[in-house]
């Protein structure tokens, strides 16, 4: 998609205008800006705004922010608000009420508490019933608005008013919510995990679609705060930069069910960079805390080791019998098989990764072939290819006919795109 960021900026106005009471430092204000600078200039947009950090920050009566239709609404209920409005909305262009030839769209903005925790009802209800809107959470992973309490959006170890890191217990200890594959379950036309990163590219060109896809769609933003993350002001975009870089928020999207990611980090940065520069983090650096930041690596790595889904089983095996004494190795499971990915480098022991799909499978019986593997499944030949791509070595099994693979890594056709 062609992209100019100096045409954007001089042909659409901001719809958030300057003025706000926002903190300087904060990542939602540029988020907010970037998303609605999406929305042609032709078109109205009707705003809501669940009670936050943004809604408090940008409409105190009789002030506001916002250029367009704005209702603010009860931490736990953006989703059934826009709902609503947009049901009524089509009701009166359906009576001839409101003009044919014009269009409106309907944006909710929600922080994670009133996203993730307390709105998830009635977002949940707004996306199921098929509503054509956006939910936009700006995510800076805790109730920042109200004290910087954690929410289910707060990463694991993090130091809240309401998960202190001490002595005994070093900050929150449970694994943060996956709120983007809760909506990706929703099947949803348009999904997005996105920031506001170099020159804006990825968030503009996803809120685009989003915005302009017909039906409920959710964008999942992250939105660094500084107060309650504990950066320096001026370090926004460089936390944004390492959020994208080390893949704790990996960018991605999911339209109509089909996985497709945006960025990939040229070099993809240990978890540290990210984390060191946060005084919410200051305690896993101490002596004797190591193991924090292993176990915080641990769980990004498993988050990212797909670009499509999460493992739904994983194993370890010996492969080294493949090449060396070519014995038949039978893997019996029980769920559903999409591909394999192994992201290690072929060595005695490898981690090989399951993955979902509509196909079910009883078992495999696998056997080596120059640098692949034949697997027999019932009535099914797939074929799983050894290769490097970027330096990333990976194997990838695929449902179709095998027409050739040499001792070069290479293969030719499929007859069935193995992401689908």
């Amino acid at each position: 998609m062609a992209y100019n960021m100096q045409e954007i900026m001089a042909t659409r106005p901001s719809r958030l205008t300057s003025g706000h009471r926002m903190c300087a430092g904060c990542g939602a204000p540029a988020v907010a800006r970037m998303i609605l600078r999406a929305v042609k200039p032709e078109d109205h947009a009707v705003i809501a705004n669940a009670t936050g950090c943004m809604e408090v920050s940008t409409f105190i009566y009789p002030y506001t922010a916002w250029t367009d239709s704005f209702i603010h609404t009860a931490f736990e209920c953006a989703g059934a608000t826009l709902s609503g409005a947009e049901a009524a909305y089509q009701s009166m262009k359906k009576q001839g009420k409101l003009p044919q030839d014009k269009d409106t769209k309907f944006i909710a903005f929600g922080g994670d508490g009133g996203t993730y925790d307390i709105g998830l009802q009635s977002l949940s209800g707004a996306m199921e019933r098929g509503h054509d809107m956006v939910y936009v959470c700006y995510d800076n992973g805790a109730y920042m608005n109200t004290g910087i309490q954690r929410s289910s959006a707060t990463p694991k170890f993090s130091d809240t008013t309401t998960s202190p890191a001490g002595k005994v217990v070093p900050g929150k200890m449970q694994s943060r919510k996956d709120l983007t594959e809760i909506m990706v379950g929703h099947h949803l036309p348009y999904v997005a995990q996105t920031l506001a990163m170099t020159n804006f590219k990825d968030l503009y060109e996803k809120s685009e679609k989003a915005i302009y896809t017909e039906g409920p769609c959710f964008l999942n933003v992250l939105a660094p705060c500084p107060r309650g993350w504990g950066y320096n002001t001026e370090d926004l975009m460089a936390i944004n930069k390492l959020a994208a870089d080390t893949c704790y928020w990996p960018l991605y999207e999911v339209i109509d069910g089909k996985y497709h990611i945006t960025y990939k980090p040229a070099k993809k940065l240990p978890i540290e960079e990210f984390l060191r520069p946060q005084k919410r983090f200051k305690h896993m650096f101490k002596p004797g805390n190591e193991w924090m930041i292993e176990e915080f690596q641990k769980e990004v790595d498993s988050r990212c080791h797909s670009p499509c889904q999460n493992p739904i089983l994983n194993f370890q095996c010996s492969l080294s019998p493949y090449f060396n004494n070519k014995e038949t190795f039978h893997l019996s499971i029980s769920g559903n098989i999409r591909f394999i990915i192994l992201f290690n480098k072929l060595s005695d022991t490898s981690e090989l990764y399951i993955y979902s799909t509509n196909a079910f499978i009883s078992s495999f019986v696998l056997f080596p072939l120059h640098n692949s593997i034949i697997c027999f499944s019932n009535s099914n030949i797939y074929i799983v290819y050894f290769g490097t791509i970027t330096g990333l070595n990976f194997v990838l099994l695929s449902l179709g006919i095998f027409i050739s693979i040499s001792p070069k890594l290479t293969f030719t056709i499929f007859l069935k795109n193995p992401f689908r």
